[in-house]
């Protein structure tokens, strides 16, 4: 049988797309990849679809054998497998790739020429760990089937480096709250704590208050959104995060800063810069124009 066999399957990898919109009165918040720019990455640079469902690995990767020829992109993080990074690269019928610890940020994206065959739930391939919606993480022994649905031919030389590090600030937006709070969450750097998940990135620094705890009632919350709990350590909320929720919010990571979230690890220190909606749209715009310049031709 034709596909990937999952010979190991790392800490946590899961089947991610760009996640199911749509759904937040279901209570079920979109999901999809930690690093949507990665993702979008190693697909258009297979050729393929950017929402084409792509492995996500965390931290520490799986081993993989291909059970037919086929061409991969990885991007991302570093975790090893000897294959190039933001490059498409051949693999042959019963190689073996083998992913280890991280070397750089959290998360490594595989995507295969003609994309992964994973069933849609809610119109979406995500695994949505923290509710089971999309299934579950890989496990030894899966045998994950492959599509021939490729909309473009594959990059044969690799595109311009990412413009990007993981490390440093996160710029972010005045949320709906900002008027309660001073700038404290701007005044030291912050070390991402141990409990973070894909529900939200709990972080440990200098506390910031609301000047009117409590008296908030509960209302919608996005990706990336802010939250200051009472103990005043923030929360940042990510892709698995609650639909709605009553902690009020000094302050929204940009979009065009997304990414970096996806990439974040425990203990990584991370400052906070605001900016001008306007100075996030520029940013924005620069991303969009690099991952154009994957399709255009060699």
């Amino acid at each position: 049988m034709s596909g990937v066999r999952v010979l190991a399957p790392g800490l946590q990898t899961t089947m991610q797309d760009l996640g199911r919109f749509g759904c937040a009165h279901h209570g079920v918040s979109a999901s999809g990849a930690a690093d949507s720019v990665a993702l979008r990455a190693a697909n258009l640079l297979v050729g393929n679809a950017e929402n084409a469902p792509a492995l996500e690995m965390t931290l520490a990767g799986p081993t993989l054998q291909f059970e037919q020829d086929a061409v991969v992109a990885l991007t991302g993080s570093d975790f090893g497998s000897g294959l190039p990074l933001w490059s498409a690269s051949p693999v042959r019928e019963g190689e073996v790739l083998t992913f280890g610890a991280t070397r750089s940020g959290a998360r490594c994206y595989l995507a295969v020429r003609g994309g992964f065959d994973a069933p849609l739930t809610m119109g979406s391939a995500s695994v949505h760990i923290v509710t089971g919606v999309g299934g579950r993480p890989v496990r030894k022994g899966d045998h994950l089937k492959l599509r021939n649905q490729p909309i473009r031919r594959a990059r044969t030389r690799p595109g311009a480096p990412f413009p990007g590090d993981v490390a440093g600030v996160l710029r972010v937006t005045e949320g709906p709250q900002a008027e309660w709070f001073g700038d404290d969450l701007y005044r030291s750097a912050y070390t991402l704590t141990e409990e973070s998940n894909r529900m939200g990135l709990r972080l440990r620094g200098n506390a910031i208050t609301a000047a009117h705890a409590g008296a908030m009632l509960t209302e919608g919350v996005a990706l990336g959104a802010i939250q200051a709990p009472p103990d005043g350590q923030p929360i940042i909320l990510f892709v698995e995060h609650q639909t709605s929720g009553g902690y009020p919010k000094p302050a929204n990571v940009i979009s065009a800063d997304f990414w970096r979230l996806g990439q974040l690890r425990p203990r990584d220190e991370v400052g906070f810069e605001l900016v001008t909606i306007h100075h996030a749209l520029q940013l924005l715009q620069q991303q969009e124009k690099w991952l154009y310049e994957l399709i255009k031709a060699d």
